[in-house]
Parts: C-alpha cells; structure tokens; sequence
C-alpha cells in the first residue's frame, strides 16, 4: 500500500506546520524528500502488530496535539519527540524509528504520559521502542525472543540457571570429598581458579555479543553517512561524560527526576565496581573458610546499594504512584527480581560462610550463581543492562551528526 505522506512540524522533511486535528485525524503540509519529490509512505502493517509484544499498546490513541513534546523538557524545538515518534508508529515507518537516534534522547520522566489529553502514553511507548530497537541491533535474534514473551524470558533464565546447577555437578562438587562439613572450605567445593577461567570465559563471550550488537547499532544509524575520523573523536567526551553520569536525565523537569537520576547514579558504579571485584579480585573475595576480609566491606556496600535500588523500584512498581513506575513490562520485573536476588544471595551466602554452616553455604552458594549468571548472560548483550552502553553511544552519535553538518552548512 502506497500513499503520499503528510507531516507534521518536526518530522524531518516537513515544510510546514501542523494545523489543528481532530482525534485520530493528522492535517499537515507535504513533506518532501531530499530530491523534491513528494515522501511516499509504505505503512508496515506487522511492524504496527507486534509493537504490541514490546510494550506499545496505546499509542494509536494518539491524534498529534503536541502536548508532550510541549511538556518535554528536554525535547528539541527542531524535530521534537517523543511526537514524531507516535505518528511515525502510527504511519508504520519502521526504516526512520530504527535509525532515530531520540528514542534514547528519552529518560523516561513520564512527563508526556501525565499531561496526554488522550491516554495514549507517549512515555511507555518510548521505553518500547528502546525494547523494539534493541532488539533490532541485536544480530543473534535473543533479544526478540526475550522480549516478545515473559514465558521464553522465563524460561531462559531457568535453562541458564539448570545449566549452572549442571556445571558444578559435573565439576563433582556435590561429592562428599568436595562437600566437607566440619568446617566452611569454600575453595573446596568450588575451587577459586576454576570459577575465576569461567567468570572470564562468560565475560569474553558476553563482551564480544555487546560489542558486535554495538556496532550494529552503529552501522544502522549511521546508515553510510559519510563523517570524517576528527568528528569521532571531537566529540568522544559526549560519549564519556554520559555514559559515566547520565546527567542529560538531570534535565528533565518532572520533579522526581533527581530522586530516579541519583538511584541510577549510584547504581551502575555499584555494579561496575561488583563486576571489577569479580573479575580481579576473587581470590581475596571468595576465601576458604569463616574468616571476614576487609575487601568484605566494599562486597557489602555494593549488594546493600543492589538491594536498595532494586527492592525501591519493586515497590514503586507495585505501588504505581509515580508515572515511571505504571507500567511494567514483563522485562522490567524479570531484571528487578533478578537483580535484587543476586544481590540477596551473595549477602546469604557471606553470612552463612562467617557463622560456619557448610552445607548451607556450600547450597546457597550454587543458587547465588544459579540467578546471578542468567542475569549477566541474559541482560549485558540483549537486554537491560545493554541500554548502558546503548544511550551514552546514541548521544554520541547525535553530536557527531550535528557537528557533521554544522561543518557542512559553513562550507
């Protein structure tokens, strides 16, 4: 099905404003593509259905009054979102969302869902479309699987869990050589350099998924516009500077934003600085016996601050008072719940192994690892914890753009 587009202001390749419309209805001038000729739209129908499974179920409600983008503090004058976005969903342009760089613009404040004279929810349907994407940037097809169905989420956590539980089996942990139960001999039943190859085998392979997804992501936004090498690297502080504070979510003027940016502040150092601990530092994290290392206290402030920001969101998710938190997606309880288990588990654990119960430490042990293994294979590359690297790179690659043609409009 063809047709000849009308757009609003905003939407690249307009050339006019949008005059007032009635629900459902959009009046605007021709938009017109680089070449001058009229901008013919080919609606993807499917890619309108299954939107649905990513989160996005309200936003043909939708009639482009602007109040969202309006309301938005942090949405440009020129090509504002999240409005473009929902006609663009509406339209089924599917080859313009992929590459909008905006859907990660967004902090989700929920500012635009509050002030929707129509409900349609512009601020969830944003969170969907950073699911839809990410699952487009992901080659390996994981992320659409994951996304589309809490049962298949479900399930790969417990086949990854199972799989965990069947290493340390094979591994003959569970004999009564390995299991000693007169005394705490952690290294023992899971020998300190065995799981630190197995932490940097999981690392290698989950870096080299986020990496390539990364650079597909690259590849699809930038879509063979020609930017030189100093444009890269004149702007590789965005990169840095957002990835490292998120101070952009600052911006937003919805007033429990501070609150939602310093939760998320504290948090990703908290993980990093887990994963760090981790990767170098088992040997003095992981000792063999009852004994409590000063490393312990760092061990203990990072899983206190995973619990903290985890089992808040839980509540404020239950609660639903705050617009962030009406909607959840399957997703979102999955990475929560697994996220505040981790976190419960390793503190079990140290807890049991300082008091000298083998068997219980020795059991809670496994299960740490059972919940926090799917949460690192499942989340880092395809998932949540991937909008990490994801958001501070779209911002990147935004400001490289703008430099881009600022320097070709002065030539």
């Amino acid at each position: 099905m063809q047709e000849t587009a009308e757009e609003p202001r905003g939407v690249q390749g307009g050339t006019a404003a949008t005059e007032s419309a009635a629900p459902g209805m959009e009046i605007a001038a021709p938009a017109y593509s680089e070449d001058g000729k009229p901008y013919r739209v080919e609606p993807d129908l499917a890619f309108i259905d299954e939107l649905a499974a990513f989160g996005a179920k309200t936003f043909k409600q939708c009639y482009q009054c602007a109040t969202c983008s309006a309301r938005c503090s942090i949405s440009p004058d020129e090509n504002p979102f999240p409005r473009k976005e929902m006609l663009w969903l509406k339209w089924g342009l599917k080859d313009r969302l992929i590459k909008d760089l905006d859907v990660w613009t967004c902090y989700y404040c929920g500012d635009c869902s509050t002030g929707c004279p129509r409900e349609a929810d512009p601020g969830e349907t944003m969170m969907a479309l950073r699911r839809y994407v990410t699952s487009v940037y992901d080659w390996t097809g994981i992320s659409r699987l994951l996304y589309t169905s809490g049962l298949r989420e479900i399930g790969a956590i417990i086949a990854v869990g199972l799989v965990v539980v069947g290493l340390f089996y094979l591994s003959g942990a569970f004999t009564a050589e390995r299991m000693i139960t007169d005394h705490v001999s952690v290294d023992t039943f899971a020998p300190v350099h065995l799981v630190h190859y197995a932490d940097w085998v999981m690392a290698a392979i989950l870096t080299f998924f986020l990496l390539t997804n990364t650079f597909r992501m690259w590849r699809i936004v930038m879509d063979g516009q020609k930017v030189g090498l100093w444009a890269y690297v004149r702007n590789l502080k965005t990169f840095v500077v957002h990835a490292a504070t998120q101070k952009k979510w600052r911006e937003c003027a919805e007033r429990n934003t501070r609150s939602f940016w310093l939760k998320h502040f504290i948090l990703v150092p908290a993980y990093v600085a887990m994963f760090v601990l981790v990767m170098f530092f088992l040997k003095k994290l992981q000792v063999d016996g009852s004994e409590f290392t000063k490393l312990s206290y760092l061990g203990y402030a990072i899983a206190f601050i995973l619990l903290y920001v985890s089992g808040d969101a839980i509540i404020g998710r239950i609660r639903k008072k705050e617009e962030i938190h009406k909607h959840s997606h399957d997703s979102d309880w999955m990475f929560l719940i697994l996220l505040f288990l981790t976190a419960l588990t390793g503190i079990l654990m140290h807890i049991l192994r300082l008091m000298d119960w083998p068997l219980s430490t020795y059991y809670t042990y496994v299960i740490h690892l059972a919940i926090a293994v799917p949460l690192l294979v499942l989340e880092v590359p395809f998932m949540k914890w991937s909008h990490l690297m994801y958001r501070p790179l779209a911002l990147y690659l935004k400001a490289v753009k703008e430099s881009t043609s600022a320097v070709e409009m002065k030539a």
